[in-house]
């Protein structure tokens, strides 16, 4: 018997750990709360976009903004930025993985000791609970933010060397407030881990609670 509950047990004890380490940590509900926000600020403007503006329901879902930026409705069935769209079970696959990442993100945020990495982590969650409220709520995921008129290099294949000619096409994704924290979010990580390996090459150990 007690054979049996011993995996049980084995999770408690995990489970307490856990919650010890998240009670003692000073950036978990920091890291929690700025999740929280980041959804929120995504739902809401989705929710103008949506409900104030109806965006939907315009010619094209389409309104000029400036030479820059315009606001398009789109329905993204892939990932952030279009990406993966087409497949029919996209949306089943990309909710098990934000659901997957973000406990995992829950899971190890009581272990992070620097600002940037715990910056990175809570718009990494914010964004994929806001994209994940989508799915579960439409079946897509509503895009809107586009910055076309941005200028954006594009590159055209050709014959010879480089193979390749670099133009300027514009920005061409349709994108939203959650998508844009995912990105950002890993772009903190990236460089959080950055710092951290040239402070260690340097000779030094990264200070708790700093970047």
């Amino acid at each position: 018997m007690s054979g049996m509950n011993s995996p049980v047990a084995n999770y408690l004890k995990k489970a307490q750990a856990w919650a010890a380490r998240a009670r003692a940590s000073k950036f978990f509900v920091i890291g929690i709360v700025s999740a929280v926000l980041v959804a929120l600020l995504d739902q809401a403007t989705k929710f103008w976009i949506l409900n104030d503006l109806k965006l939907p329901e315009l010619p094209n879902g389409h309104l000029e903004m400036t030479e820059v930026y315009d606001l398009t409705f789109v329905r993204n069935y892939g990932a952030s930025f279009g990406l993966l769209s087409g497949s029919p079970l996209a949306a089943v696959i990309l909710s098990l993985v934000a659901l997957a990442v973000t406990a995992a993100l829950i899971h190890w945020l009581p272990s992070a000791t620097r600002k940037l990495s715990v910056a990175g982590v809570a718009l990494i969650m914010g964004g994929a609970v806001g994209n994940l409220i989508d799915r579960l709520r439409f079946g897509y995921v509503v895009d809107f933010l586009n910055f076309s008129g941005f200028p954006f290099p594009h590159l055209t294949p050709r014959d010879g060397f480089p193979f390749f000619t670099v133009t300027n096409g514009g920005f061409i994704w349709v994108f939203n407030i959650a998508d844009a924290a995912i990105n950002i979010g890993i772009a903190l990580l990236v460089i959080d881990w950055l710092r951290r390996r040239r402070n260690e090459a340097a000779g030094g150990k990264p200070a708790a609670g700093k970047p």
